[in-house]
């Protein structure tokens, strides 16, 4: 019984946190959604925070912000959110549910605090961007 309330296993999604140079070499970060799969997924949501603590030793908890989509299609990626660098000292986490063919999929996907990090950072599929992802 406790199989059947899990749902289906998510895969072939992924989160990633990409980065951007502008013409200025500013930086600046974006969180993306990947859909890696052969099928579209519709009625996305995601809620993404952020906590852990602080270098005093204070815990921290960032607001807890709703993103929607309607679809994303096989071998697409969506824009979510930026992040700041200021929070990549916490982990950062995004939930995301989703419907395929009439079932509902979900999946928690972290950013342990310090992961996302220049040395973590590889070429996305799908993207030709650099970043740091999370399948």
């Amino acid at each position: 019984m406790r199989d059947e309330l899990r749902g289906p296993k998510v895969e072939n999604v992924a989160v990633a946190v990409v980065k951007n140079v502008s013409e200025l070499n500013e930086k600046s970060y974006y969180v993306y959604l990947l859909n890696l799969r052969e099928d579209i997924m519709e009625g996305v949501i995601i809620t993404s925070k952020g906590y852990g603590t602080n270098l005093k030793g204070e815990k921290v908890r960032t607001s807890t912000l709703r993103h929607t989509l309607e679809v994303l299609l096989p071998n697409e990626a969506a824009k979510i959110e930026p992040i700041m660098e200021d929070v990549f000292g916490l982990a950062n986490e995004y939930w995301v549910s989703f419907w395929v063919d009439g079932k509902l999929y979900d999946k928690k996907f972290v950013f342990v605090p310090e992961s996302i990090s220049e040395q973590n950072m590889k070429n996305i599929p799908i993207m030709g961007e650099i970043g740091v992802m999370i399948k």
